[in-house]
């Protein structure tokens, strides 16, 4: 391979694991941030972009254990049996499931109100289902191209909001803390950070060249970390407190406060491009990793043509399905799914496999402090942490 054709696969690769992570998560961040404060804010930020990047290496190093097309399935199953196979299969189709349920709740309405049509009618989920599902059916290479196309109108409408609504900044906001609601934060933003589910698929893609994929896993990382701490920065310093609070307590976007603060009409509208480019590169990234794990799941080798095209089916039509039954869903639907989908598969599964690959089986390691026993057995402790945090925010509490 070309140099420029290795550079041009790297690019895509880092843009799919960014547009993955960048989707309707962030549209919640600074919601949930936003009562502890900025400062604290953006501490929970980095620490779980620094587990969510550690646990995606040990995710990437126990892939390139495994034979070529194999997913989550094959991986649990070679390592913990039949048992860990099925519960990590039940757990990743509970998860991605519900985060395209997600989608479909946020991103058909905002495609209905372009077309024209009623938001929440079974024609408007179909639409957006049919739109991205054809995309994925004809295969990575058009994924890629399409995602590339939709991250740069993302970036465009983040860069104007963040243009646009800098100047209303305000310093005193930005200096109030309330460190003790910090931790509450983190099952959402486990979900933002969430981007495992395309390393298979990479690993793919990209030849199996470690060096390559690693480039693509950090930069893929690091992009939306930028982007979530400027959001915050911005959500946080210019929309009063109460704005905030009153629009976490009616569960629609933070984009919909935007008018309130500028005064102008553009920003609702280029707020609402954002919130459909932030929610279809997200579905984009789901529904190609769903593919290629059932596939992998019903043996399908050759995911090409017809097995394909029902494979893509069995992807988009479920959640279709929910999310047409009930509109409402999105909020339900993404926060269970961070916090405890997320915890598991993308925490708990990826330091389990790499345990048992190293420790157990003896299998060779390049993860240096990484595969440390210590290390891993804190990074076990804190997903625990975050699964039992959410288990006592759906119990306990009504708000953050």
């Amino acid at each position: 391979m070309s140099s420029k054709a290795n550079l041009l696969r790297v690019t895509s690769g880092t843009f799919l694991i960014a547009g993955t992570m960048v989707g309707a998560g962030m549209l919640g961040i600074p919601l949930v941030t936003s009562v502890s404060g900025f400062v604290p804010g953006v501490l929970i930020t980095l620490l779980v972009w620094f587990f969510m990047y550690c646990t995606g290496l040990l995710f990437l190093e126990v892939t390139l254990w495994m034979a070529d097309g194999s997913n989550v399935l094959s991986i649990a199953g070679r390592f913990f049996g039949r048992g860990g196979r099925l519960l990590s299969g039940g757990m990743f189709i509970f998860l991605y499931y519900c985060l395209l349920v997600a989608y479909y709740a946020a991103g058909a309405p905002l495609l209905a109100e372009a077309l024209g049509i009623t938001p929440t009618s079974w024609l408007s989920f179909s639409l957006f289902g049919l739109l991205f599902a054809t995309i994925v059916a004809i295969g990575p290479k058009f994924i890629d191209r399409a995602n590339i196309m939709l991250s740069i109108g993302l970036v465009a409408s983040w860069l104007i909001l963040i243009g646009g609504g800098g100047d209303q900044v305000e310093l005193p906001r930005l200096t109030y803390t309330k460190w003790s609601a910090m931790i509450f934060a983190m099952p959402v933003l486990f979900s933002a950070f969430g981007f495992h589910n395309i390393i298979p698929s990479l690993c793919t893609y990209l030849k199996r060249d470690k060096r390559a994929l690693r480039i693509a896993v950090f930069w893929g990382s690091v992009i939306p970390l930028i982007v979530y701490l400027v959001w915050q920065w911005l959500i946080i310093g210019a929309i009063p407190r109460e704005v905030i609070a009153r629009t976490l307590a009616e569960g629609t976007p933070i984009t919909s406060a935007f008018q309130l603060v500028t005064g102008e009409s553009y920003f609702a509208l280029v707020a609402r491009f954002f919130a459909f480019f932030a929610i279809v590169t997200s579905t984009l990234g789901v529904s190609f990793s769903m593919v290629d794990f059932l596939g992998d799941g019903f043996n399908v080798v050759h995911r090409t043509g017809w097995k394909r095209i029902g494979l893509t089916l069995l992807t988009f039509a479920p959640p279709l399905i929910l999310a047409a039954l009930n509109p409402g869903i999105f909020t339900t639907a993404l926060g269970v799914a961070g916090g405890f989908g997320e915890a598991f598969l993308n925490g708990l599964l990826p330091i389990g496999l790499l345990w048992v690959g190293k420790y157990s089986w003896k299998l060779k390691a390049d993860l240096k402090w990484l595969e440390n026993r210590a290390v891993l057995s804190f990074l076990a402790l804190y997903a625990l942490f975050v699964i039992l945090l959410e288990a006592y925010h759906l119990i306990y509490s009504k708000s953050f």
